[in-house]
């Protein structure tokens, strides 16, 4: 009787979850229902499957509507009928048409109109649905003679009074108004909740005729969904047939490059591994990957196949990937077995450069009706809560301001701010708005919008309503399609050696830089500033502290890395057993030969699964239960309890003692969501190594390249400072010789015309291009005449040095800017055969500050270029130890002068400590760790240089000073600014820092880890 439920997936409108509303519907004892949210489709599948389990035959449609105003409702007589509502919605929502008001073209579904919207003459599958309060209108004789065609409507949008309240607040955020704004036609009736059947049945008692129409109405809607058969589109080529030998013929194509010198192993894997595709017909979903990747090879782009498809030597010979599983003991069971219940995906990287350009040739090749991104709902999160409620209760900025940057104990409680709370909560996990997957991309057989309608949200391609969880459990498996910076520097670093050099490197050739000893040597040293993941501090001092030189302890420090492993206390034994493999015993035979290359330490998925099978004796269907917690795709956490209860279980028969059954089952649940599977950390270590390769023979290339692609772990002052530790001449914006972005000419590296923060891009582009088209400039009246451009623009150019091939001074091009601009922006004016002579104006000469440029530098560029930091202070002390000699004073004090480049708040159990990155006077990088109780006497006061006297720590070769005091040290005073004291220390006060804040636990002490090192019986 309930053919218009709303969940909160009718965005902004419905307060009850998918969950709860057919829980309620078993608790009043309701054996059918409808879940039609306003204009998406998001929730019919879970309300399906729930349903079903709970003896509730669902019915599943959606509430039509414009701006809140309600057109009909649609209920679909089966799941033909339901593509046909996606399709009417899809065009609405990507083509812009208008949802019609009447007798939409939906011949398998039926259309319920609510009185306020119905057509005089109905079609054979049109209604008219009855609120309650509207049964004493039908005394009207226009309306009795519609009662064969009338149903019950009592739509379902709340549960509670307190939910209502909830709604209107809701609606509030969606109409960004107040509450006590909103008009009755914004908001749900107060009677739209669930009751019992018996209780509306009652208010229908003498319309007998309507009820039954609406129980034959709902006994014609049957959804029957197959969630078993794959729903990705099933051959690449015209049959199944000529896949698999379309496939064999590639893979065994690459083989013979792959492995010219084969012993037999790796084409034994092979037949085995195409077997298993085959089988589970999987065929189209590889050669629909190696399609894509086939056209990124042909526009010349740089991709890394990476996750567990990796594990995969098909994948490998077809170019997917560039692992070799033999090499690195990669088992394929781990992507691709026959007790997998659900297909696995290939995760590939492009350059963020590229990655529209792919997504484009996707959407071409395969079709806009057989594609779209996955959806994704955005939740309303912590600060978003207190300040989206705040503004619907009408509280000032200020104070939303407060309610959003404080944490719950420090709000100040009113009578409106214990409103804010107690609604605020009701919202906790409440979606938001729907958005793009950040890379999980559908490729169906059928047309997409048979299961979803499409949305376009403003990035331009089209996504489905549902998230990924829901599209694997309907059968259809998402191609991950990432994108990074780190690709976009090497295909750079790549083109720009070419470009300057005339020298191509093959960088994907992987023997060229893997166990290469310099690069080996670098990596040992932690000099690997700019390198894809191995260049943040943590990063750099693991590496330090393992004196990784080779590729396979790269791997591994690439996945101990991760929360979860470091979480867990295995980071801190991994590093002590490889510093000390004489100094420990595996304390299980398991361990010893399941993880002897990584000392008995549970370090990748792979591990801890072997661990599972191997010493908890759980089955293969187990260990994938706990895989998926592992990579944080399981979301059923009953099915991990069952699966902790019998591994204990099968521990104690095993005969495993008690508290080492607790600590390896310990072990395993600190890996869940965070920890990597081997081939990811081979895939990141591969690329890590090309990153290191051209940063060792080529850094002033590769470090041009990182600036232009901005988005490593530091800002671009932190990349500039290290082309110029790589050799690099530093040169500021000069309109002759830079471009757009940063470019280098032998050692002489141009900052680019993009890091001029004043400088509008578009004027930015245009300066290089019209010096391409037309030759230089060939002085600034020339340049005004050229580029159409404002006074305060040209003065900031003029000021970084960007005319500075005039040979005049700034305070005479300045001036010369005013004569020529009159304060005005002129119109572009195109270059004339004859140019008038130029005009000549004789200035005195002005007695400049030698440091005056540093401070420009700093206020248009942000950092200092043709000095250094500590060449504007007031002190000429550079410290009592360098970088160079810190590992000769462990336990000592130490008086040291730094630059601040970057600090990281981690949490302890005594309060948040500080670790501080910064550069002493010769450049180079160290490390500080400030605790809770001197932070509070000698805190951070933004960036640049301290004084810091501190204790060092050597940790397995790595020095860290314990600080003890620290003052931050001043600048001279601005020499611009002689007459104005608070401007002469402004510059100063802005120098920047890189901050970065974890919200992780505390990592455990040594005596914490608990793990035994010594054999247990």
């Amino acid at each position: 009787m309930f053919i218009n439920c709303h969940s909160f997936h009718s965005l902004r409108y419905g307060t009850i979850s998918v969950k709860e509303l057919v829980q309620q519907c078993v608790d009043l004892g309701i054996g059918v229902a409808a879940l039609t949210d306003i204009n998406c489709i998001s929730g019919i599948y879970d309300f399906h499957r729930l349903c079903e389990k709970s003896n509730i035959r669902p019915v599943v449609g959606v509430d039509i509507r414009t701006d809140n105003k309600q057109h009909y409702i649609c209920l679909a007589k089966n799941q033909s009928g339901i593509g046909q509502i996606n399709r009417l919605l899809t065009l609405h929502n990507c083509e812009g048409k208008d949802l019609p008001l009447h007798r939409p073209n939906l011949p398998d579904v039926f259309v319920v109109y609510p009185l306020s919207n119905y057509p005089e003459k109905l079609q054979r599958n049109e209604y008219i649905g009855i609120r309650p309060e509207e049964i004493n209108l039908l005394i009207n004789s226009s309306l009795r003679k519609y009662l064969p065609r009338m149903v019950i409507l009592q739509p379902v949008t709340f549960t509670t009074k307190k939910e209502y309240t909830l709604h209107k607040i809701l609606r509030a955020i969606d109409r960004n108004t107040l509450v006590t704004k909103l008009d009755e036609n914004d908001i749900c009736r107060q009677n739209e909740k669930l009751i019992s059947k018996d209780e509306l049945l009652e208010k229908y008692q003498h319309y007998p005729q309507i009820i039954e129409n609406t129980q034959r109405l709902l006994e014609q809607c049957h959804f029957h969904f197959d969630y078993k058969t794959p729903k990705n589109k099933k051959n690449f080529t015209e049959s199944k047939d000529s896949d698999i030998k379309l496939l064999k013929e590639l893979a065994y194509k690459g083989f013979t490059n792959r492995y010219p010198n084969d012993d037999g192993k790796a084409k034994a894997r092979m037949d085995k591994e195409l077997g298993v595709i085959d089988q589970l017909n999987f065929c189209a979903y590889f050669l629909i990957t190696w399609d894509i990747i086939q056209y990124s090879n042909r526009m010349g782009f740089m991709h890394v196949g990476r996750g567990s498809g990796a594990n995969s030597i098909v994948a490998y010979c077809l170019g997917i990937t560039d692992i070799c599983p033999l090499e690195l003991d990669l088992y394929f069971e781990r992507f691709l077995n026959l007790n997998r219940k659900t297909p696995p995906d290939f995760d590939i990287d492009w350059s963020w450069q590229n990655r529209d350009t792919i997504l484009q040739y996707i959407f071409d090749k395969y079709g806009k009706d057989h594609v779209a991104f996955c959806g994704t709902n955005v939740e309303f999160k912590y600060k978003s809560i207190f300040r989206e409620v705040g503004k619907a209760f009408g509280l000032p900025k200020e104070e939303l301001d407060e309610l959003a940057s404080k944490s719950i104990e420090q709000h100040d409680i009113n009578s409106v701010s214990a409103m804010v709370h107690k609604y605020g909560k009701l919202l906790e996990k409440f979606p938001n708005q729907r958005s793009m997957h950040s890379c999980g991309i559908l490729i169906s057989e059928e047309p997409i919008t048979n299961y979803s309608a499409l949305e376009m949200p403003p990035k331009g391609f089209p996504i489905v309503q549902f998230d990924m969880h829901v599209a694997e459990e309907i059968g259809l498996e998402k191609f991950d399609i990432l994108s990074q910076r780190g690709l976009g520097t090497i295909n750079d670093t790549v083109k720009l050696i070419e470009e300057k050099r005339g020298i191509k490197v093959n960088i994907r050739d992987v023997s060229l830089s893997k166990d290469e000893q310099k690069c080996n040597e670098f990596l040992s040293r932690g000099k690997t500033i700019g390198c894809f993941y191995i260049e943040s501090p943590a990063m750099r001092g693991l590496l330090r502290r393992l004196k990784c030189n080779n590729y396979k302890v790269l791997v591994a420090a690439s996945s101990i890395i991760r929360p979860g492993v470091a979480q867990s206390g295995m980071m801190k034994e991994y590093i002590f057993r490889h510093n000390n493999p004489d100094q420990f015993e595996y304390f299980h035979p398991v361990f010893e030969k399941e993880l002897g290359e990584t000392y008995g330490i549970t370090v990748y998925q792979e591990d801890v699964i072997k661990i599972a099978l191997h010493f908890g004796g759980l089955s293969p269907a187990d260990g994938d239960v706990l895989r998926r917690a592992m990579s944080g795709k399981g979301r059923s956490l009953s099915a991990l309890q069952k699966v902790k209860d019998h591994f204990f279980e099968s521990c104690k028969s095993l005969g495993h003692p008690e508290q080492l059954s607790k600590e390896v089952y310990r072990q395993i649940e600190s890996f869940a969501g965070y920890s990597f599977c081997k081939a990811h950390s081979a895939s990141y270590a591969v690329e890590s190594y090309q990153s290191l390769y051209l940063k060792v023979y080529y850094p002033i290339e590769f470090m041009v390249s990182a600036i232009n692609n901005g988005g490593g772990f530091y800002r671009t002052e932190v990349y500039v400072h290290e082309a110029r530790m790589s050799g690099a001449i530093i040169l500021n914006p000069c309109v002759n010789l830079s471009e757009y972005q940063t470019t280098v000419y032998e050692k002489d590296v141009y900052l680019g015309l993009m890091h001029i923060e004043k400088l509008e891009s578009k004027i930015a582009v245009s300066i290089p291009e019209e010096r391409k088209n037309n030759g230089d400039y060939t002085s600034l009246e020339n340049f005004v005449k050229r580029i159409p451009i404002g006074i305060e623009t040209l003065q900031t150019l003029i000021l970084i040095g960007a005319f500075r091939f005039t040979g005049k001074q700034k305070h005479e091009l300045l001036i010369e800017a005013r004569f020529l601009l009159a304060g005005n922006r002129p119109s572009f004016k195109h270059l004339t055969l004859l140019e008038e002579p130029q005009k000549e104006y004789t200035l005195p000469k002005v007695q400049r500050h030698p440091l005056e440029d540093a401070f420009d530098e700093i206020e248009i560029l942000g950092f200092p270029v043709l000095v250094r930091p500590f060449d504007l202070l007031q002190t000429k002390y550079r410290g009592s130890v360098m970088v160079k000699d810190l590992t000769k004073y462990h336990k000592k004090q130490v008086k040291m002068l730094a630059y601040l480049i970057s600090r990281k708040h981690v949490p302890t159990k005594r309060g948040t400590m500080y670790f501080g990155t910064w550069i002493d006077a010769e450049g180079e990088y160290f490390d500080t760790a400030h605790f809770p109780d001197n932070l509070t006497q000698y805190p951070f006061q933004g960036g640049g240089c301290y004084l810091l006297l501190g204790t060092v720590e050597v940790d397995f070769h790595f020095p860290t000073i314990t600080i003890l005091k620290m003052a931050k040290m001043p600048f001279i005073p601005d020499p611009r600014y002689t007459l104005d004291k608070d401007k002469a220390y402004e510059a100063y006060n802005n120098i920047r820092e890189d901050v970065s804040m974890t919200f992780r636990k505390p990592y455990p002490q040594e005596h914490e880890i608990g793990l035994p090192r010594r054999k247990m019986s």
